[in-house]
C-alpha cells in the first residue's frame, strides 16, 4: 500500500504511525497538523487553529496523556504498553493456530486439557482417529515419534509437538491436574538435544530491547520473590545444623524414564549414577538429595535405595518445596531437571551433567557441549525467550491466553500443592473423579 484516503477513519493515524502519506477528506483528530494532505472545504481555518505538530507529539498526547487504560481482564489500571501486550498475544495466539489441528491418539484427560491451548475463533481442533483435511498434526512430546511423523508425511502436513510449559500448576501433572501452561513448538521440543527446537531457534537469535529486558528482570524477581516453581508443591524446609560452614549442593532426581531422560542425559542417565558422581566430585560438601515428586508419590520410576541415599547424600529432603531447597543451596547439580534452570533464576552455579535446554549458553556449567548453542546469553535472554516467548499461558477460569506474569499471580495466590509420599495415598478417586470431569468437558463443551 503507497497511500491512504479517510475521511475521519482511526486507520489514517495508524497509516501515519506506519510512514505512510495520508489524505484526509474530513476534519479527523489527527488533520491540521502538518502530517496529513487534508483536501477537506474546511482545511485551511483547521489549520489555523492548529499548530504544527510531529508524529510524536500527536501519538503521546492522544495515546498517553488523553486516555486512560484498565487492564483487559483485570479492570485494573494499567498503562498502554500493558494492553498493547495482552492484545498482542491474542493475535500471535491466533496467528500460531491457523487452519484445522488434528491432535489424534491422545487420551481424554489430554484431549480436555490441549483443546483451550488450540482452538481459537477462527481455526477447527480435531481429535479423531483420522483428519484428511488437516493443515497440521499435533502430537504430545516425542510419544509415537515414528509412527505421527510418518503419518504427517503421508498427508505431506507438518508435525507439531505440544508439552508441559515451565510454570505449570499447584500440584503434579501425573495426578490429572491441568496446566497453566504448555509449549507448541513446531521444529522439535525444547528437551530434546539431539535436534533444534523453537525455544533453541529464539535463544539463538535472542536480541532483546530495554523493554523486553526490563520485562524479563521484573517477571524473574516475581518468580523469586513469590517461590513460584513448576510444580508449587512441598513443605517449608530448613537445612540441618550439620550444614553448617560447608558448601550446599543440592541434587535433585529426576524421573528416570522422562523423555528429557532419553533425549537429553548423555554419560548419566540415573539419579543414583548422578549422585554418586556429585559425591566422588565433592567429597567434603554437604549435599542434599530431593526425590522427584513424581517418583515420591509413586506415580513415575527414579527412586534410590536408602542405602545408597545415606553413603553419599547428607540428607533427602522428601516433601521439601524445592524453591526453598534451591535458595538454601550454593550449588545445583543436575543431568536435565527444570530446577536447574529455576536455581538460575535464583542466582545459584548450577551444574549439568545432560543438555538441558538452559545449558550450553554461557550460564551453566557443562559436562558436554552442543554445536548449535554457540552465544552466549544473559539470564535476561534465557527468561524472555523461555517463560515469554515460548509457552502458552491459559487462564484456567476464562480459558483464553494471558501473560505469564499472570500465570505467576495467579500460581503464587493458590494455596500449595500437598504432596502424599506413599502409593497408597496417590488419591485414586480423585483422579478418576478429574477424568470424568475432563470427559464431560470434551464431551459437552
Amino acid at each position: 500500500m503507497q497511500k491512504v484516503y479517510v475521511v475521519t477513519s482511526q486507520y489514517g493515524f495508524e497509516a501515519l504511525m506506519a510512514g505512510k502519506p495520508v489524505m484526509c477528506f474530513g476534519q479527523p483528530w489527527y488533520a491540521g497538523w502538518g502530517l496529513t494532505d487534508d483536501r477537506h472545504p474546511q482545511a485551511a481555518m483547521l489549520a489555523k487553529r492548529r499548530q504544527p505538530a510531529t508524529l510524536i507529539e500527536l501519538f503521546t498526547a492522544a495515546y498517553l496523556r488523553y486516555c486512560h487504560y484498565r487492564h483487559p481482564v483485570s479492570g485494573e489500571p494499567t498503562g498502554l504498553a500493558e494492553v498493547v501486550d495482552w492484545l498482542a498475544l491474542q493475535r500471535s495466539h491466533t496467528l500460531a493456530r491457523q487452519g484445522t489441528l488434528w491432535a489424534p491418539g491422545l487420551s481424554l484427560w489430554k484431549t480436555a486439557i490441549l483443546k483451550p491451548f488450540l482452538k481459537t475463533a477462527g481455526n477447527r481442533v480435531r481429535f479423531a482417529a483420522k483428519c484428511p483435511q488437516a493443515s497440521a498434526l499435533i502430537a504430545w512430546g516425542t510419544r509415537g515419534e515414528a509412527r505421527w511423523q510418518a503419518q504427517a508425511a503421508r498427508q505431506e502436513i507438518p508435525l507439531w509437538r505440544m508439552e508441559d510449559g515451565f510454570i505449570r500448576s499447584s500440584g503434579l501433572g501425573s495426578d490429572l491436574l491441568a496446566p497453566l501452561s504448555l509449549v507448541l513448538d513446531k521444529s522439535g521440543i525444547y528437551y530434546d538435544a539431539t535436534r533444534p527446537s523453537d525455544l533453541e531457534n529464539l535463544l539463538n537469535a535472542s536480541n532483546l530491547s530495554e523493554r523486553q529486558r526490563a520485562r524479563a528482570q521484573a517477571l524473574r524477581l516475581l518468580l523469586v520473590q513469590s517461590k513460584v516453581s513448576k510444580y508449587n508443591l512441598g513443605q517449608d524446609w530448613h537445612l540441618p545444623a550439620g550444614a553448617a560452614g560447608k558448601k550446599v549442593l543440592l541434587v535433585p532426581g529426576q524421573v528416570e524414564d522422562d523423555a528429557s531422560i532419553a533425549t537429553g542425559a548423555l554419560s548419566i542417565r540415573t539419579n543414583r549414577d548422578l549422585l554418586r558422581t556429585v559425591r566422588e566430585r565433592n567429597p567434603e560438601a554437604f549435599i542434599v538429595f530431593k526425590p522427584h515428586p513424581d517418583v515420591l508419590v509413586g506415580n513415575r520410576k527414579g527412586m534410590v535405595d536408602v542405602e545408597d541415599v545415606a553413603r553419599w547424600a547428607d540428607c533427602q529432603a522428601l516433601d521439601a518445596d524445592i524453591i526453598q531447597c534451591i535458595q538454601h543451596a550454593d550449588e545445583l547439580h543436575t543431568m536435565t531437571s527444570l530446577s536447574g534452570f529455576e536455581a538460575l533464576l535464583h542466582g545459584k552455579r548450577v551444574f549439568c551433567y545432560g543438555m538441558p535446554f538452559y545449558a550450553g549458553w554461557g550460564l551453566t556449567h557443562d559436562e558436554h557441549s552442543i554445536a548449535r548453542r554457540s552465544r552466549s546469553l544473559s539470564l535476561d535472554d534465557l527468561v524472555w525467550q523461555t517463560l515469554i516467548a515460548y509457552p502458552t499461558y491459559i487462564h484456567p477460569q476464562r480459558l483464553e491466553p494471558m501473560l505469564a506474569e499472570e500465570a505467576a499471580l495467579w500460581l503464587s495466590a493458590a494455596p500449595r500443592g500437598e504432596m502424599k509420599i506413599s502409593k497408597k495415598n496417590i488419591g485414586r478417586l480423585a483422579r478418576q473423579y478429574r477424568k470424568l470431569l475432563m470427559f464431560y468437558k470434551v464431551r459437552f463443551g
